[in-house]
């Protein structure tokens, strides 16, 4: 991964939000799915082209909540540096996505750029990965199976803190992990918590 880099615009394409934060979510992509087809694609190169190895899970964003909505857009005249964007790309590997995440969500969070990207990498150190190549190779695979798959690894996290998005099609997109303001894992609420525990899915390997 480069060292820096130069530090994409990101332009506001949304109303002002500034509201009470009480809790998170942490979205995590699963990148095969999402490199299904942006293989060739030069924006999404760095993460779907293979040059820099494969990814599984990888940050979409973290994202500050308040009730039934959520801060976003707050204003701030903080940018991140190229240095500062070039650490996250192993976490997120897409300049403009950190870029935007900082804009959209973090400037909502904490007053630095900085602050938020440590956060977000303290949360990310702390998770453990079951195996969802074998995972996915299982007959009658539901999205409780991925959830529990989960947990096991990640002692103190519980089943409803665990969101699963699938697509139309039933393939695994995303985690979701909730959290409290004091970032211990709470309940999702119902659009976060995704897929339901006896819904059939699928998780694509990237083959």
């Amino acid at each position: 991964m480069p060292r820096a880099l130069d530090a994409p615009f990101v332009e506001r394409n949304g109303p002002v939000r500034e509201m009470p934060v009480t809790g998170y979510t942490l979205a995590l992509s699963w990148a095969p799915e999402y490199c299904k087809g942006r293989e060739n694609r030069r924006r999404d190169a760095l993460q779907c082209s293979g040059k820099n190895g494969r990814f599984g899970f990888v940050v979409h964003g973290l994202w500050p909540d308040s009730g039934r909505t959520w801060p976003q857009w707050c204003p701030t005249r903080q940018n991140p540096t190229g240095t500062e964007i070039a650490r996250q790309l192993c976490l997120s590997p897409s300049a403009r996505l950190v870029a935007r995440q900082w804009a959209k969500h973090g400037s909502c969070m904490t007053r630095r750029p900085e602050t938020y990207f440590k956060v977000t990498r303290i949360l990310w150190n702390s998770l453990r990965w079951p195996d969802y190549d074998r995972i996915s190779r299982e007959d009658g695979l539901t999205a409780g199976d991925i959830r529990k798959a989960f947990v096991d690894a990640n002692p103190g996290w519980r089943e409803d803190a665990v969101g699963v998005r699938l697509n139309d099609r039933g393939w695994l997109e995303e985690l979701r992990l909730c959290y409290s303001r004091r970032f211990r894992p709470i309940r999702c609420d119902k659009p976060t918590f995704g897929a339901g525990n006896t819904a059939r899915a699928k998780i694509w390997r990237g083959l």
